[in-house]
């Protein structure tokens, strides 16, 4: 499912008109990429917590040509799943 479907899907289960869909679903993932950018846990119990995750630097390999290059650190984006959705995934 891409963003347009999930916006047409929210619009009829929440008897709202598409426009408005769209800027409801737009806020929301842009206040919580927003918020996890800035270091903030985003939590929605029974759906699940996204976070942000620091990776240390570390030694890889160029697979061409065998070098050690150095990954320098990063801040990435990560995501739980909460009870509800782990147990609603495995139910289907």
């Amino acid at each position: 499912m891409n963003k347009a479907e999930l916006i047409s899907v929210v619009a009829e289960k929440a008897d709202i008109t598409k426009k408005d869909a769209e800027k409801a679903i737009s806020a929301l993932f842009d206040t919580i990429v927003e918020k996890v950018a800035e270091g903030e846990e985003v939590r929605v119990v029974g759906f699940g917590t996204f976070e942000r995750h620091d990776r240390k630097e570390r030694t890889g390999c160029n697979p061409q040509t065998k070098e050690k290059i150095t990954i320098p650190a990063s801040k990435v984006p990560a995501f739980k799943a909460g009870k509800a959705f782990k147990e609603a995934v495995d139910a289907n």
